[in-house]
């Protein structure tokens, strides 16, 4: 396993994070449910492979993620670098509409009062003394990043949390968050069919701060072709993906006709060459997974042991991007 420091801070993170979202559930995650203890032994497979970093939020299975995960860590909390989420909530108290959800609506508020309600909300829901990462998990549009971030500032300060994320967000956001304390890390969608985002890494190196990728895999879509042959109920994340409709889906299967000649020359899988191809675009970069399998976790940290050479790095680019022009 790799390891790197999140941002300027001195939290020590492997380079590969544990996705939490998928243990939440719900619609959302239609295809498989997990338990304390189900998630516990993952944790100790992920503990045993050097992958020290966990990530959830409380709109995952509208607090079942959070929830479940508290219990898994009772006995591991020392080994786990935690991060959740704020600014989206169900309790009723005000802020933008976002979404409804399994039977709740969910508003988006970064006012200095929410921001605090829903740290002490996710400690409670944990069981935790204190979050090693907090992150914005949507920006707003009416509430300014000065009263966010001093709110931050200050749950900082009280021990309640230690870094600062932003995610979902742009440049400019991480530029004037910057202007109220040290971010930490950005979190954002990225992957072979939705790259884009050079100009966010300039601003990461700018400002020293960690680029948390998620969505590399598209949600199983660049795992390979088994995906392609199930059918999920409407709403699950699968449905809402690019590749899971035409024209993406044809031009996704083909341009996997053009990856696989890669995979035995690597002697790894699909999947293995994608996230290859995604550690090799910026140094500072922080690979978060989806797990909910102790295989796919298995797979994932063999990613460390290829080495795509500059060649195949630009072949693979090339590749990616002739098939996102049949998009």
């Amino acid at each position: 396993m790799k390891y790197q420091k999140l941002g300027k801070t001195d939290i020590l993170v492997s380079k590969i994070a544990f996705g939490a979202w998928g243990i939440g559930g719900g619609n959302v995650w239609s295809d498989m449910s997990h338990d304390a203890k189900a998630v516990g032994e993952l944790l100790d497979q992920a503990s045993e492979l050097g992958i020290n970093y966990v990530d959830t939020a409380p709109v995952y299975g509208i607090g079942a993620s959070e929830k479940i995960l508290g219990l898994a860590l009772k006995g591991r909390r020392d080994r786990f670098i935690v991060q959740t989420k704020c600014c989206l909530n169900w309790r009723n108290e005000g802020g933008e509409f976002e979404y409804v959800r399994d039977g709740y609506t969910v508003m988006k508020d970064h006012h200095a009062q929410a921001i605090r309600k829903d740290v002490e909300d996710s400690l409670m829901r944990m069981d935790l003394d204190c979050i090693d990462s907090m992150v914005v998990h949507r920006m707003s549009s009416v509430v300014p990043a000065e009263e966010t971030m001093a709110e931050l500032q200050k749950l900082i300060r009280e021990g309640k949390i230690r870094a600062v994320f932003i995610s979902n967000s742009t440049p400019e956001d991480l530029r004037e968050y910057e202007k109220y304390g040290h971010v930490a890390g950005v979190q954002e969608k990225f992957s072979l069919i939705a790259p884009a985002k050079q100009e966010f890494f300039d601003a990461c190196a700018q400002y020293g701060t960690t680029f948390q990728v998620y969505g590399s895999l598209e949600e199983g879509g660049l795992t390979g072709r088994k995906v392609y042959e199930r059918r999920y109920p409407e709403g699950d994340v699968h449905t809402t993906r690019i590749w899971y409709k035409e024209p993406a889906r044809s031009a996704v299967l083909q341009m996997f006709d053009e990856l696989e000649p890669y995979c035995a020359k690597y002697e790894c899988s699909l999947a293995n060459i994608v996230q290859a191809w995604t550690l090799r675009q910026f140094g500072n970069l922080n690979l978060l997974t989806g797990f909910r399998r102790r295989e796919t976790m298995l797979d994932t940290v063999k990613v460390f042991d290829i080495q795509l050479s500059d060649e195949d790095l630009a072949a693979i680019s090339r590749i990616a991007s002739e098939a996102r022009s049949k998009f």
